[in-house]
C-alpha cells in the first residue's frame, strides 16, 4: 500500500478511498523522511538523524535500540533495529552492534532508543553503554557520532550535551 504524491503536496493512497490508519500514516511519515534524507545523501547535522528517528521509535510504548548506519561521507547505509525490550528498558549487546557495523562495512553510526514515558534525560545507564559501544566500535573503524534519546516529543543528543 503506497501513497502517491499529488502536485499540490498532499499525499494519498494509491487506489483506497477507505479511511487511513494511524499506523499507516507514521509508516508513510517514516518513508517521507527516509527519502527526504536519502536525496540529501548523508546526514549533515544531528537534527536531520533525530527528526526521522523521533518519528519511527518516538511513539512506541516499549523501549527500541536502533542504529543508523552510515559510510565515512555520513552517508546512509541502513537503519537498523538492533534491539526491543519493555516499557523502560532494553538490553543490548555490543557484540551484536560490532556485527551489525561490520555487515553493513558502516564507517560510522548513530545509536538511537526511545524513551516511552516521554523523559528523555539520559540514564546513568544510557552514558555507561554509549561509552561501551563508541570504545565497541572504534576498534573495528567505526566512529560514533551521535546517541539520541527518543521521547514522543523531544530528542535529546548526547553528542550535542557534550557526552560524547
Amino acid at each position: 500500500m503506497g501513497f502517491i504524491r499529488q502536485l499540490d503536496g498532499t499525499y494519498r493512497f494509491q487506489r483506497q478511498r477507505t479511511p487511513v490508519a494511524e499506523c499507516d500514516i507514521l509508516a508513510a511519515a517514516e518513508d517521507i523522511l527516509r527519502l527526504r534524507l536519502e536525496r540529501q545523501g548523508a546526514i549533515k547535522t544531528p537534527r536531520d538523524a533525530a527528526e526521522f528517528l523521533r518519528l519511527r521509535i518516538g511513539h512506541l510504548v516499549h523501549e527500541e535500540f536502533h542504529v543508523l548506519w552510515l559510510d565515512t561521507r555520513h552517508r546512509i547505509l541502513a537503519v537498523d533495529r538492533l534491539f526491543s525490550g519493555t516499557l523502560d528498558g532494553t538490553a543490548v549487546h555490543p557484540r551484536e552492534v560490532v556485527r551489525r557495523a561490520l555487515d553493513v562495512n558502516a564507517g560510522a553510526a548513530v545509536l538511537a532508543h526511545n524513551h516511552p514515558s516521554g523523559v528523555c534525560e539520559p540514564s546513568s545507564a544510557d552514558l555507561l553503554i554509549t561509552e561501551e559501544l563508541k570504545n565497541a566500535l572504534r576498534l573495528v573503524g567505526v566512529r560514533l557520532l551521535d546517541h539520541l534519546i527518543v521521547g514522543a516529543g523531544a530528542t535529546v543528543s548526547l553528542a550535542e550535551r557534550g557526552a560524547m
